[in-house]
């Protein structure tokens, strides 16, 4: 992968996902029983999760997720195994369609990828969590 340098007021800087949640004890429980997710950390206000060497913080929020668009991502090495223990956790997936992209049991297959990457696809599948946010699950895939 080639990494160009970054400039400017960001460079250096790093990313973080914050979600909306109208209930956040709803939201524990959801990401605790449906993800098997728990806080690493909380505040008043606000959960902190942390991913592999990636966190993400749900806060308390009066405004409503839009849930029109994928808000954050999670990239697993077996989808089809994750799909499976996810719905038996309770999960439910969202089912879209993409034009002529091929679907299957809700997973779209999307051929290409970034040129400074080395996969050559993904397979995707989304669902939204207790508080309507959009959430999607994608692997890799290689020719």
């Amino acid at each position: 992968m080639t990494t160009l340098p970054q400039n400017g007021p960001l460079a250096g800087a790093s990313l973080g996902v914050r979600l909306p949640a109208e209930d956040l004890d709803r939201a524990r429980t959801f990401y605790s029983e449906r993800l098997g997710l728990d806080p690493i950390d909380e505040r008043p206000g606000g959960l902190l999760y942390s991913v592999g060497d990636q966190e993400f913080v749900i806060f308390a929020s009066t405004g409503k997720a839009s849930g029109q668009h994928t808000q954050m991502g999670f990239t697993v090495a077996d989808l089809e195994a994750t799909v499976s223990e996810l719905r038996a956790r309770g999960l439910d997936f969202e089912h879209f369609e993409f034009g002529d992209l091929h679907v299957e049991d809700g997973i779209v297959t999307i051929p290409g990828y970034y040129s400074s990457k080395p996969p050559t696809g993904e397979r995707a599948i989304w669902f939204r969590d207790s508080e309507g946010n959009l959430i999607g699950l994608g692997e890799h895939t290689y020719d």
